[in-house]
């Protein structure tokens, strides 16, 4: 599947980001969200299950799986080759810039302040995750950021909910946000997929 990242930016208005602390967990979560309108999954690497989780969820009909919390270059290739298709970090350095460009996988990068949108806009990103969005100044920053540069487009994400999303997504440079509110750990623990699946619901209305 060959896809950049505006375009599934545009595909779900709502990315979950999504850490597995048990494996089994992987096929019927991907398969909730999907049954529920969202497509795009994040699957992060804050667990040491997350590549087997991007192998495993890859597999389900209609799940556009990438790799999220990417903080070494090794991990670009690692994710790669495991079935994801795009990848996010939480920031942007040259070596991460590097690892992007010969794994060939499609990078949203993290950004904070208008410096480091500037940086990554000249290292040839158009497409950005503004984190962590609420501390770093959530809507008020966004609107800010559009005046002088116009030309970005971000998915906000960190510590946004089902009640504050509509808000981000209002604004003309926000594609997307990325929330885990859709995949709370006491569902995944119940395995309480109708419930993910009601979730997924909601936060596919608000596109």
């Amino acid at each position: 599947m060959s896809m950049t990242i505006l375009d599934m930016m545009r595909i779900a208005r709502v990315i979950p980001v999504i850490a597995i602390d048990d494996p089994a967990h992987a096929v019927p979560l991907a398969k909730a969200l999907v049954a529920g309108g969202i497509r795009v999954l994040e699957v992060t690497l804050r667990t040491v299950h997350g590549l087997a989780a991007i192998r495993a969820m890859s597999e389900v009909e209609g799940a556009i799986v990438g790799v999220g919390t990417l903080t070494q270059p090794s991990e670009f290739a690692a994710a790669r080759d495991a079935g994801a298709v795009f990848g996010v970090s939480p920031g942007l350095t040259a070596t991460l810039i590097e690892a992007a460009r010969k794994s060939g996988l499609p990078l949203l990068p993290g950004v904070m302040t208008p410096s480091e949108v500037l940086a990554a806009r000249e290292a040839g990103f158009r497409e950005l995750k503004l984190f962590p969005a609420v501390p770093a100044g959530g809507v008020g920053l966004l609107n800010a950021i559009g005046g002088p540069i116009p030309d970005v487009t971000f998915c906000p994400t960190g510590g946004i909910s089902i009640d504050s999303a509509p808000q981000f997504l209002a604004l003309k440079n926000v594609a997307c946000v990325g929330g885990s509110w859709l995949t709370p750990k006491d569902a995944l623990q119940a395995g309480d997929w109708a419930r993910i699946t009601e979730l997924a619901r909601a936060a596919a209305a608000l596109g």
